[in-house]
């Protein structure tokens, strides 16, 4: 951090980065993250973009479309890395299955993550988002493909899937009109299903496995 910033309050940083790992998969919030801080929101802010530039942390920023109305507009704030956002929680693997919401969102990072890190392997350009509107429908991934191609990812910890749980993908599918590849929830099961038109269920491991 010496190297590419003036830090003034270098001390606060890993405290900065354990409030982040609290709320990975979350949306971004700068006063919250502030808050425990005697520094201006300017300079949480400031060190959030540095953190952001050691690939400790991203901001993955909102989807829009002309289509959609009511939208959030907000980045979503992800850790760098799970193992990192554990460790600076103090949250063991035992830890995780007593908390399952924390296990949620530490899940869609992780997936986010690894599917970020797959398409740096590609020659195509791929760019990620996130959407939701304020009737909290919401895909947890959106894949822009050039001009022309959209996917969307919704990430699921729990064993089962229900057509609800594909309540943010349909309306990504209207909004994206015919730019809409597919959409998929990733969940921790074994089979993979059908759900209508392209949109499908997918075990989490199909992300490394093939089936």
């Amino acid at each position: 951090m010496r190297d590419i910033s003036r830090v003034q309050q270098l001390d606060a940083l890993p405290r900065l980065l354990s409030a982040a790992a609290q709320s990975s998969a979350q949306l971004f919030n700068v006063s919250n993250l502030a808050a425990p801080f005697q520094a201006q929101r300017v300079t949480i802010r400031n060190y959030i973009t540095l953190l952001e530039q050691i690939f400790l942390l991203d901001l993955l920023p909102p989807w829009h479309s002309n289509r959609l109305r009511r939208l959030i507009k907000t980045p979503k704030l992800h850790m760098g890395d799970t193992g990192l956002a554990c460790a600076m929680m103090g949250v063991s693997a035992d830890g995780l299955k007593k908390e399952r919401a924390l296990f949620g969102r530490l899940v869609e990072t992780f997936v986010y993550q690894e599917v970020n890190r797959q398409a740096g392997a590609h020659e195509a350009t791929f760019r990620f988002y996130h959407f939701r509107d304020k009737d909290r429908a919401e895909v947890d991934i959106v894949i822009e493909r050039g001009a022309h191609e959209i996917a969307g990812i919704e990430v699921k910890a729990g064993a089962t899937v229900r057509s609800k749980d594909f309540r943010g993908l349909r309306k990504l599918q209207s909004g994206g009109g015919n730019r809409f590849v597919c959409g998929v929830v990733l969940y921790d099961g074994e089979t993979s299903v059908r759900f209508g038109d392209n949109l499908f269920a997918l075990p989490i491991r199909s992300l490394w496995e093939k089936f």
